[in-house]
């Protein structure tokens, strides 16, 4: 696999950064709240994106070891606490309830003592920042500007908390986090998207989840709304649950096969809730995604390659239909 150096890494935060920027400034937003929460999410997308390039996760966990995933921490709990002062937003509360989604993972990381991976500690860690991401008061946190940014926020250091956890002090091996491209990725990554949607689709339909509904009007949004949905809801879920879940079930139960199955099915569970408790519908065709995505990040070892098929499928069905 090619992967991305550093500098190559940090032109693109570099873009993503000053595009969210002028965006924001286009949308009427100045001042010091604004400056505070952009600083914020350029810190939280930097660690993000530069943990992706060639070398740079190995090279420091073999200089700090365990400690720099409490280093990292404690940069990103500044910076949380950086953004409520800025904002005006400060309170003790909220400050103790990051402190605790930050470092409460870090300590039960530490407390797998050197175990290989699949312990019950990595399992209990994946399953408390899902469940904080999912159900956590994420527009309390984030209060700034009126709750709008709460959700990118909190994915942002959901996979900032991971990467201190699991490539600093668990030191995880075979989680794929990179940004790169290697041989026959492109048959593995449109392939996987074309298959899928051959069964998705009619599935679906005859289903009555989903109907052809093109969004012509919104398509001028389309390169925005992809880059969003590949590194806002595709890169972290596909983080969790195929670079840390399925690679820790396999290991744990020694058969890839179980990983793969096992993941998949708790990755359409995890969809339960959406658009109304209980969609059974929508856990179904999200566990056939999973198959897919799953089977992707087996065959190219990158959590890039089914981040792409994942981001594909939501930006199709996010363009072309309407979900009923």
């Amino acid at each position: 696999m090619r992967q991305l150096n550093v500098w190559a890494m940090l032109g693109i935060w570099a873009g993503l950064s000053l595009g969210a920027a002028l965006y924001a400034a286009w949308e009427g937003y100045e001042g010091r709240a604004f400056a505070a929460t952009v600083a914020t999410f350029s810190i939280l997308l930097l660690v993000m994106l530069a943990f992706a390039a060639r070398g740079v996760a190995e090279g420091l966990a073999e200089r700090f070891g365990p400690a720099g995933g409490f280093l990292l921490g404690a940069c990103v709990f500044v910076a949380f606490v950086s953004y409520l002062v800025g904002t005006g937003s400060f309170a003790v509360e909220r400050a103790g309830a990051m402190a605790a989604f930050v470092f409460v993972p870090l300590g039960f990381a530490v407390s797998s003592g050197g175990a290989a991976g699949g312990s019950w500690q990595d399992f209990l860690i994946v399953a408390g920042v899902w469940v904080f991401v999912k159900f956590g008061p994420t527009h309390w946190m984030w209060p700034y500007p009126g709750g709008r940014l709460a959700y990118v926020f909190t994915v942002l250091m959901a996979v900032n908390v991971a990467l201190a956890c699991f490539l600093l002090v668990r030191r995880a091996k075979g989680v794929g986090y990179s940004i790169g491209w290697g041989k026959n990725w492109g048959l593995y990554v449109l392939g996987s998207f074309v298959v899928f949607g051959c069964v998705a689709i009619p599935l679906g339909v005859r289903m009555r989840f989903i109907a052809f509904d093109p969004h012509w009007g919104n398509w001028r949004g389309l390169l925005v709304g992809s880059l969003g949905i590949l590194f806002l809801t595709a890169w972290p879920e596909e983080l969790l649950f195929r670079g840390l879940l399925q690679n820790f079930l396999a290991r744990a139960s020694k058969s890839e096969l179980a990983g793969w199955w096992t993941a998949s099915m708790l990755f359409g569970l995890s969809h339960i809730t959406n658009l109304g408790f209980p969609n059974w519908r929508y856990v179904i065709l999200a566990a056939i995604a999973g198959l897919f995505y799953g089977w992707t990040w087996r065959r190219t070892g990158s959590i890039f390659a089914s981040a792409l098929v994942h981001a594909g499928v939501d930006v199709t069905w996010h363009f072309l239909f309407r979900t009923i």
